[in-house]
């Protein structure tokens, strides 16, 4: 029999939401990248896992986003009447050019490496100011307390959310990650992201609002300004996008940061190595990103017959997800133990920010963040120890792949 087919009775070779693989996906994407590296799923879509293929197929210009046909082809055409579907189909992230082109056009002057740069003293201070207040408590969850917060005070820094309006921001439950995941949403799921997508719009209209009177140095004044403009940007797409760069600007580091932090404890050798010698942080980043990738999947469409992909055709229409987190663990670039934890790894280049034009715009700033985040922790509370470094509690959702508590104390 065929190694690549799947018979009935075997377990799905992609099943990414089973406890097992949220706990653990590497094994999972190793036996495909050996059996079937661009794998037919159930749902009718393709799964690349090895690095050749997934980097290849976000750079292409002969894949795109096609956002809102894939949702239509998977779900129903009315289910672009629901908010949080509406939203996410506004997002740049989900958008081809041109409209990619004009929405990324109207943020990125605010994520130039001169900017970002210029925020490590901010980033410092938060960190500084956030360990003096838990220090003498002598425990934390390190997610809620720390990694949680850093990433949302400084994306609120940006849009200019005003520091009265922030604690909500700060204790609002972490719910969102799943409607990006490749398994459809159930009814009461896609009735939770609703909710959250009209409370989000709803706090975010009222500070357009007063950006419009009161406009400050801050991205949420320069996109209302955009807005105005008319031709550039509508007030559907200065909402959407807006609530993405919020999302954006934190899901991702504080998986970063919490990630990390376990990799570390559960790799002893690498935690003291990293306190013996702190000028390793910056590699340690690119390692932690390439070892337990916060984002494990991105997907595209083929706007094209592809001939040939990893030894299958792809025809025009067709879904490819790339697996980041697979393709990080590929023993073809990364040949010397790619399951092992090395923060000396030389040229470590993870896919965990994508590629090609819907590279991650915050991907340096999320790189500094962590870099400031881990080292002052491992110099301030040298003897941390996690309470649970063996079963932690991890998010139920694949793409964004995190931790939902992570207890520790000293």
């Amino acid at each position: 029999m065929n190694e690549h087919v799947q018979t009935a009775t075997s377990e799905p070779l992609f099943n990414p939401l089973s406890p097992e693989f949220i706990r653990n996906p590497y094994p999972h994407y190793a036996k495909m990248r050996a059996t079937d590296p661009v794998h037919l799923t159930p749902l009718g879509v393709y799964v690349a896992s090895r690095h050749a293929e997934a980097s290849l197929v976000i750079r292409d210009k002969r894949f795109g986003k096609e956002h809102v046909e894939r949702t239509i082809r998977r779900y129903g055409p009315k289910i672009m009447e629901e908010p949080a579907f509406r939203s996410l189909g506004l997002m740049m992230l989900q958008q081809d050019p041109p409209d990619h082109t004009r929405l990324r056009g109207l943020v990125v002057k605010a994520f130039t490496a001169r900017r970002i740069e210029d925020m490590r003293p901010r980033i410092q201070q938060i960190v500084d100011e956030t360990l003096d207040r838990i220090i003498p408590q002598g425990r934390m969850d390190l997610i809620e307390d720390f990694a949680f917060r850093l990433p949302v005070t400084v994306i609120c820094d940006m849009l200019g959310i005003p520091e009265e309006h922030r604690e909500a921001f700060y204790t609002r439950a972490r719910v969102g990650g799943r409607i990006l995941d490749p398994v459809p949403l159930s009814p009461e799921e896609i009735k939770q992201a609703n909710e959250g997508t009209l409370i989000s719009e709803m706090y975010f209209q009222q500070l357009f609002e007063l950006r419009r009177k009161q406009p400050g140095d801050d991205l949420t004044t320069q996109l209302v300004q955009a807005e105005e403009d008319g031709h550039k940007l509508s007030n559907e797409e200065l909402t959407a996008n807006i609530i993405l760069l919020f999302g954006a600007g934190h899901e991702t580091t504080v998986n970063l940061i919490g990630n990390g932090l376990l990799a570390l404890h559960r790799n002893p050798d690498q935690l003291a190595l990293l306190k013996a010698r702190p000028e390793l942080i910056t590699n340690a980043i690119e390692e932690f990103l390439r070892y337990d990738s916060s984002v494990q999947l991105t997907g595209r469409v083929a706007l094209e017959d592809i001939d040939d992909l990893g030894g299958r055709k792809i025809p025009k229409g067709e879904t490819v997800l790339c697996l980041l987190g697979s393709a990080n663990h590929d023993p073809a670039v990364y040949p010397d133990h790619p399951e092992r934890l090395d923060i000396t790894r030389p040229n470590v280049k993870p896919l965990s920010f994508g590629g090609g034009i819907h590279f991650c715009l915050g991907a340096q700033l999320a790189r500094i963040e962590a870099e400031i985040a881990l080292a002052t922790l491992l110099r301030r509370i040298p003897d941390l120890r996690l309470d649970d470094a063996v079963n932690p509690e991890w998010r139920p959702t694949f793409v964004l792949r995190g931790l939902k508590h992570l207890p520790a104390s000293w």
